[in-house]
């Protein structure tokens, strides 16, 4: 399948033309009579829409810091959750209590019903 042909494609007018006519002119019965045109336009189309996507997204790692900015504004918030974190005393105290391990282990010891293996 192919985009509908009816609307404007400047790159691929060409190969648009070369397919309806190839249309017009070969039986309908012959379903393979068309391929390599079909094959030509296809690809046509495939280099339309990376163009079409590059010029969309150009700017898009600034677009999405600007829309990044105007939540943190809109929200109230000036930090990003790392920043937050690295702040946050409760949050450091769980993680030493973590790396220590010895709350985890006492934990599965006495849920598992005996010695950890």
């Amino acid at each position: 399948m192919h985009p509908p042909l009816n609307r404007p494609h400047p790159e691929c007018q060409n190969q648009i033309d070369n397919l309806q006519q190839c249309h017009a002119t070969k039986k309908f019965w012959n379903l393979s009579a068309c391929n390599i045109v079909k094959r030509q336009l296809d690809d046509c189309f495939k280099k339309e829409k990376e163009n079409l996507l590059k010029s969309m997204n150009k700017d898009m790692m600034f677009k999405r810091q600007q829309e990044e900015d105007s939540f943190a504004d809109a929200v109230g918030h000036k930090e990003t959750f790392e920043e937050y974190l690295a702040r946050d005393q409760d949050y450091q105290k769980a993680c030493q209590d973590n790396q220590d391990g010895s709350k985890d282990k006492n934990y599965q010891t006495k849920s598992m019903g005996g010695r950890l293996s």
